[in-house]
């Protein structure tokens, strides 16, 4: 990904020139190679050898200096190599600036060329050469009269690149050498910049020509003089290292840019981040959505142009990880969208990251990818961020997927908590920790195969179980209020109940077998019995005395019932039995809300329960609460979130 060489090329209407490239050879290290320069242009020729094309290198320098060395075949009409450090071998500059100095035709779009391991990538542009006056002496008086139409300078700032670097590692440098001409073009205009950096050059060629000296020598001389040559280099040397750029054009304009795929190493080698996938995640932003700054304050303003340096640093004032995005939107007094933009911004730019905002309720382990051996940088660094703690050590505790909230007690000083709430976010800021949301699955028909195969003496449908309750005489078995007369629900366990959010679920109240064998006095059992009569027993009340208040039950009944039925019609025919078993499905209100969540599509392992939170407006407590009534029919699990996962995902480059 990182270029093997920047290279300038002017054409006006007294012809074309290779201007500038870099990197170069110093002259001192020419005869070194066996590099031979011949000529009074200055062009570069290498040694020529009998029965090889003249364009051929002579490996005159040892093979460690070689990267890549393709041998031409006989068709070839240019042979390209690159040396280890960086440098084009086996070209003359007189053949390059005539292939770069493309006809107008081909201007103001890409152009791409490939010349064996060696790709090319530009946009060439035309830049209006800025019309200034001239001035004629008559008499004593200094008129100012018009030049000449003025001509068109085409500038072509040339990438060159390994021929396998990925589609979108081309894009990025040809977006370059675009802003790069548009930047050269509005200088032009302002101040005819372009015009004075190109005279300084050619007569520096002119001059180090006339000597008989090394082009290097040329190239050595421009650096020194030329304002330009001297960005050139500097965006060399920040692309090879960083990825980051931001460069100020004739001390006026600022161009400001990132490669992805270099700058994401920063903080975790190895990995291949397309502009592509930042895109795609980005697109995936909430406002329920937190961000991790990855760099300190002073790193952020570098990568926003001026325009947005204010609100990001409103923004900033208000951080925290604490926080969702539309909480410090809000407490920034900005707009949701804006806080879109700064955001994916840097994330863009490799100065955040997209998390969940840090919580007791928060599900870590450890990444599958993390640097964990004993000879890694990070167990040095982070002794040094938290003195006389061990990385190994504290991060063994997530080991098992874990929740902040298991590794604090109430009785842990508020200063533990918050040492062990910086040392989850430097875990998090270096990847070694990923983050792991619950996610819901509908499964009821599975699950209705499942009991009839136990025969666990559930009939399969409604009607059969009506009819059995008739029989049996317990014609409340289905009724809304009541709950199943098996006593496995007050100790079955809940799927949730061995997760990290241990919430203990309340069923309908009833007695137990023992408190009803249980008894002290007769009036106090009496009372007792009056005011909560257990449902395996039979009542004492006489049929005159309920029948004031039954009446109203029933009536109630008969109409939530209707509404139970209306609402179990979303469900497919043969979802609807396991439906109705669940005690829950009694409920209007919990089957209410069980049917909107279902018809919204949330139970298809594509959202989380923080996302179900935030678009529903509910608690923690009522979703856990819910899912653990329908647990029968409802698959719980705990994965990462694969729109923010995608972004560290190791990738091979393909070839393009």
């Amino acid at each position: 990904m990182d270029p093997i060489a920047v290279i300038l090329v002017y054409l006006d209407s007294k012809g074309d020139r290779l201007l500038y490239r870099y990197p170069y050879l110093p002259p001192e290290k020419l005869s070194n190679c066996g590099i031979q320069h011949v000529g009074s242009s200055g062009s570069l020729n290498v040694a020529q050898k009998k029965g090889k094309h003249r364009f051929a290198i002579k490996n005159y320098c040892s093979s460690d200096d070689l990267l890549q060395n393709q041998t031409a075949s006989s068709t070839n009409n240019i042979a390209i190599t690159v040396t280890k450090g960086g440098q084009l071998q086996g070209f003359s500059d007189d053949v390059l600036a005539p292939l770069f100095a493309v006809k107008p035709q081909l201007c103001n779009q890409k152009f791409e060329l490939k010349v064996n391991d060696v790709r090319f990538v530009s946009h060439p542009t035309l830049v209006p050469r800025k019309e200034r006056p001239a001035f004629t002496n008559q008499m004593t008086t200094i008129a100012p009269t018009t030049c000449q139409q003025p001509q068109q300078i085409l500038v072509n700032i040339v990438f060159a690149l390994h021929a396998q670097a990925s589609y979108s590692i081309v894009k990025c440098y040809y977006d370059l050498s675009k802003r790069l001409g548009l930047a050269l073009k509005v200088e032009e205009q302002r101040i005819g910049y372009l015009t004075d950096e190109t005279i300084v050059m050619t007569r520096t060629h002119d001059e180090v020509s006339s000597k008989n000296l090394p082009l290097e020598r040329a190239f050595e001389v421009i650096s020194d003089r030329c304002s330009l040559a001297q960005a050139l280099k500097s965006i060399y040397h920040d692309l090879c290292t960083t990825g980051l750029l931001n460069v100020i054009i004739n001390q006026n304009l600022t161009l400001s840019f990132c490669l992805p795929a270099k700058a994401h190493q920063l903080h975790k080698k190895g990995s291949m981040v397309d502009p592509e996938t930042i895109d795609s995640c980005l697109r995936c932003l909430k406002p329920y959505h937190g961000m991790l700054l990855l760099v300190d304050f002073a790193e952020l303003l570098d990568c926003v142009p001026p325009a947005g340096a204010r609100m990001l640093l409103q923004l900033i004032e208000v951080y925290t990880p604490l926080m969702s995005l539309q909480s410090m939107a809000s407490d920034a007094d900005l707009n949701i969208e804006y806080v879109y933009k700064l955001v994916s911004h840097l994330v863009y730019w490799a100065k955040a990251t997209i998390i969940y905002p840090l919580c007791e309720t928060n599900v870590y382990v450890i990444a599958p990818d993390a640097p964990l051996h004993t000879k890694s940088h990070l167990v040095e660094k982070f002794s040094v961020r938290f003195p006389g703690m061990s990385l190994f050590e504290v991060i063994s505790d997530f080991s098992l997927p874990t929740s902040i909230g298991h590794l604090t007690t109430p009785l842990q000083q508020s200063s533990r908590q918050g040492i062990l709430a910086q040392m989850v976010l430097w875990m998090l800021q270096h990847h070694l920790l990923m983050q792991l949301h619950t996610y819901v699955q509908f499964m009821a028909s599975d699950m209705d195969d499942l009991d009839s195969d136990d025969g666990g003496g559930e009939l399969e449908s409604a009607s059969l179980m009506d009819l059995a309750g008739s029989l049996l005489g317990q014609d409340d078995i289905l009724m809304p209020g009541r709950s199943s007369n098996s006593d496995e629900d007050l100790v079955a366990g809940s799927l949730l109940s061995i997760s990290s959010q241990p919430l203990p679920v309340p069923h309908t109240s009833r007695r137990s077998l023992t408190e009803d064998r249980f008894s002290v006095g007769g009036s106090t059992n009496s009372e007792n019995i009056v005011a909560q009569p257990s449902s395996s027993h039979k009542s004492n009340f006489s049929m005159t005395a309920s029948l004031s208040t039954d009446n109203c039950d029933s009536i109630d009944s008969i109409e939530d019932e209707e509404k139970i039925k209306e609402l179990l019609q979303v469900f497919d025919d043969s979802d609807r039995p396991a439906i109705r078993r669940i005690p829950a499905s009694a409920s209007l209100d919990d089957l209410s809300l069980m049917v909107k969540l279902y018809q919204a599509g949330y139970f298809r392992s594509e959202h989380h329960l923080e996302e179900i939170m935030y678009f529903e407006n509910l608690r923690r407590s009522q979703l856990l609460q819910l899912l653990d009534k329908f647990r029968a029919v409802l698959i719980i699990y705990e994965t990462e979130d694969p729109a923010i996962a995608s972004m560290y995902n190791n990738k091979i480059a393909g070839e393009w």
